[in-house]
């Protein structure tokens, strides 16, 4: 059972791994332009910068494993019913992009920020790019679902010969899920400490 369920998702990822790549280099890219282009980007990040600190420090976002696994898998399930539009899963998986580049570049603290950011950074970017991906395999399979609805298929059939499409989307959109839980865990149980220990450690050996 586990071997066939870890056979699907290889040949989930394989299948599909053109979506993955432009994914990936989508985050990448919007992720050097928000860095880069932080000071064109200001009028337009920096009121969302100000609503989520605001959000933080009255309450209504608490950093619980509950409160950030569930905002995460809102943006990260966006991205993949977003794939049915036109693939506007690419529109929001470049936002945060662009929003984690332009946090990173208005701190003041380039090296603190990161330490705050990597541990679970790792898993949480690369979930965030699944998603999009699953999304971009929904969205091809609508497209091949309703080209062979249209053109040879009962809507029936069109289903069933597309299926393997739409089972790939939500085994790849299934794996995003499981990195944002962990990304989700590390933030609320090791970010913290391991960041202040590094911190720490980096101020006494400056200062030694």
């Amino acid at each position: 059972m586990l071997k066939r369920c870890c056979d699907e998702i290889k040949l989930a990822f394989i299948e599909n791994k053109i979506f993955i790549i432009i994914s990936f280099f989508i985050l990448v890219f919007s992720l050097l332009l928000g860095y880069f282009l932080q000071p064109l980007l200001f009028d337009f990040l920096n009121p969302a910068v100000d609503e989520l600190t605001q959000k933080v420090d009255n309450g209504i976002i608490q950093l619980t494993f509950h409160d950030i696994f569930i905002n995460n898998l809102i943006i990260i399930f966006q991205m993949f019913i977003y794939g049915m539009l036109l693939c506007l899963s690419i529109v929001v998986l470049a936002y945060n992009g662009f929003f984690t580049g332009y946090y990173v570049a208005i701190s003041q603290d380039f090296f603190r920020t990161l330490a705050f950011l990597l541990p679970h950074g790792i898993f949480e970017l690369p979930s965030c790019a699944l998603a999009c991906a699953s999304g971009l395999v929904l969205f091809n399979f609508l497209y091949h679902l309703l080209k062979s609805y249209y053109y040879e298929y009962t809507f029936k059939d069109a289903f069933l010969c597309n299926f393997n499409k739409l089972k790939q989307a939500v085994i790849i959109f299934s794996v995003a899920v499981v990195l944002m839980a962990i990304a989700g865990f590390i933030e609320v149980y090791i970010t913290i400490p391991l960041a202040n220990f590094i911190l720490c450690w980096n101020f006494l050996i400056v200062f030694q």
